[in-house]
């Protein structure tokens, strides 16, 4: 049974940085893809950045490209979320997803494309 569990979330100044880590356990074969989304209250969950485990291929949304970075740490089994130059408008609770890798999916950014998240973890930003 995949598990996803998510920390490094808190309170931090605008203009500052956070790191957030999603440690998975339970894949047992195959390729997966890892992201990170987030969500506010009377809002959509939305796609922020995605790697492919095996590759290290990334993806990003629009909104963080050049300010957030993903990576991973394949000795913990972990992904992490480097977040540089934060916004008050970056407030929100972070999920990390995962889902398998299928030899020609392009997309990483799709929110029903992943069936497994963590709990999240919250992030306020203040201005």
């Amino acid at each position: 049974q995949v598990q996803l569990v998510e920390s490094g979330g808190g309170l931090v100044q605008a203009g500052g940085s956070l790191r957030l880590s999603c440690v998975a356990s339970g894949f047992t074969y195959g390729g997966y893809i890892m992201g990170w989304f987030r969500q506010v209250p009377g809002k959509e969950r939305e796609f922020l950045a995605a790697i492919n485990w095996s590759g290290g291929g990334t993806q990003y949304g629009d909104s963080v490209k050049g300010r957030f970075t993903i990576s991973r740490t394949s000795a913990r089994n972990s992904v992490n979320l480097q977040m540089d130059s934060l916004k008050f408008e970056d407030t929100a609770v972070y999920y990390c997803a995962a889902r398998t890798y299928y030899s020609g999916t392009y997309d990483y950014s799709k929110r029903d494309d992943y069936p497994y998240w963590g709990q999240g973890t919250q992030v306020a930003v203040s201005s």
